[in-house]
């Protein structure tokens, strides 16, 4: 036993340390398959087929979401940052309806400008978006050799307008006066409410409302795994602030939301900022500006992963005009100037946030038995922060490795296993994204410590049991990572 325990622990220690993957030598089929084997994304309604453009999150998917979302929320509404004048911002949260009133969308423009030019290939029938089809993204189904910059133009129908907003109906009569939509965005849901927020919580400008929720386009073409979907988690934020600061803000905003995807560890040269030309800016907004990844998918390019706009006083005045409540904010500072604000807004997506991360994380790591990749999340994502085995199931160690465990499930997110060997053990594990391990083996029943084995490097030390937690602790709150 012992010196099998011994071997175990010589060949894990000298296991090279991994190094990041670049993007272009990332493959999505496997991270797709990576990511349903292991339970983080699943196609939805997948025992029928499957639904385009809609997914399931699995339970460590959720988990992943979550550990986002929070991380979000922490940095936007709890400990927001510090401003410019060295004090801390005020934040609001918001939790929305996703059913507006259907002037909402009427005032907004979503009604009759929400919409994406499609045309109709005439020999397979699919239909495509007229913007893409200069990005090589289509080809004919029935006509293989018709790729999408080979497209006459007898091969397409003209373009036409499709709304992206999903109808419903409200109450049991199903006419157009009971028609409404799933909204598609969160951001209506902040306007709406600036004048109740304005008014409850003795806020002045400049101020922010946040809110993560649920929003549905009906996206003709989704794609690109749970990039492009049907259905999809917003995290956005609206900031209010007198006409004459907005350019300072909007500066402001992009800095921090860059430093914000960075603190998820991704790497600095797969991040770049890509100012909007001016005949894509959208009508509502002055300057935008996109915070983009470079996934495998879109690698060497980059692909949108956050939207950062200023939308000047678009939204309110034109809730203003449509609704019945006045926009205006009064302006003590200012010898109660009347005016509406000018609105910055950082908006991202959670799920948008997952792919990113399991993109990043997923590393190729041949040298290594029983699994072909890792996924290399910094700890305070990882959806389960430690691993706990007994070396072997019998000579007190399932005991030993049962009360370990049931300390540390009350403060960390943990897995007990028993079953299979050691490597096989850690192989999930590593998969899983799993950051450390704790093997309890002979010795421990004598020294009452533990073997620690870190997930990226493979190495190993002993540390105390009655360490454990804070060995945790330290790692998972660590400011390096």
């Amino acid at each position: 036993m012992g010196v099998k325990r011994d071997t175990w622990r010589a060949r894990c220690s000298k296991m090279p340390v991994m190094t990041q993957t670049p993007p272009e030598s990332k493959s999505m089929d496997e991270i797709v398959a990576l990511a349903k084997r292991r339970g983080y994304v699943f196609a939805a309604s997948e025992i029928y087929g499957g639904i385009n453009g809609f997914w399931d999150y699995g339970p460590l998917g959720i988990q992943l979401k979550n550990n986002i979302r929070d991380h979000w929320w922490k940095h936007m509404v709890e400990c927001p940052p510090i401003g410019p004048d060295g004090q801390p911002l005020e934040l609001l949260g918001l939790d929305s309806s996703i059913i507006q009133h259907p002037k909402t969308w009427e005032a907004s423009g979503h009604v009759s400008g929400f919409n994406d030019p499609m045309v109709d290939c005439r020999f397979c029938k699919a239909r495509f978006r007229a913007d893409h089809l200069d990005e090589g993204e289509y080809t004919c189904l029935t006509k293989p050799s018709k790729m999408a910059g080979e497209f006459e133009k007898c091969d397409l129908t003209e373009p036409r307008s499709f709304n992206l907003m999903f109808e419903t109906h409200v109450g049991a009569i199903r006419d157009e006066d009971a028609k409404a939509y799933l909204r598609p965005e969160t951001a209506q849901g902040i306007f709406l409410n600036y004048k109740n927020v304005l008014d409850t919580m003795r806020v002045k400008l400049p101020f922010g409302v946040a809110q993560i929720g649920k929003a549905f386009r009906n996206e003709v073409t989704p794609r690109n795994f749970i990039f492009r979907s049907r259905e999809f988690e917003q995290m956005e934020m609206e900031w209010f602030c007198h006409p004459d600061e907005a350019p300072q803000w909007y500066e402001f905003w992009k800095s921090a939301r860059m430093d914000w995807w960075r603190s998820l560890g991704i790497a600095e040269s797969n991040l770049r900022f890509r100012d909007h030309d001016p005949d894509e800016l959208a009508h509502y907004s002055k300057m935008c500006v996109d915070i983009e990844y470079r996934y495998p998918f879109t690698t060497p390019n980059f692909g949108e992963l956050e939207g950062i706009a200023h939308r000047g006083c678009f939204d309110l005045g034109q809730h203003q005009e449509h609704g019945s409540a006045r926009m205006e904010y009064i302006d003590p500072t200012r010898n109660n100037d009347r005016y509406l604000p000018n609105v910055i807004e950082p908006a991202s997506g959670l799920t948008r946030a997952v792919l990113v991360l399991l993109c990043e994380a997923f590393t190729p790591t041949p040298d290594r038995k029983g699994t072909k990749y890792m996924l290399s999340l910094l700890p305070r994502f990882a959806p389960i922060k430690s691993g706990i085995f007994p070396l072997v199931n019998k000579d007190g160690m399932p005991e030993i490795a049962q009360k370990i465990y049931l300390d540390l499930r009350t403060k960390f997110t943990c897995q007990l296993d028993v079953k299979q060997s050691i490597g096989k053990r850690y192989a999930r594990m590593d998969e899983a994204g799993t950051p450390f391990c704790f093997t309890i083996d002979g010795d421990s029943l004598n020294d009452h410590s533990v073997t620690v084995r870190e997930r990226d490097t493979q190495k190993q030390q002993r540390i105390a049991m009655a360490k454990i937690a804070s060995f945790l602790d330290q790692k998972i709150n660590a400011s390096h990572i």
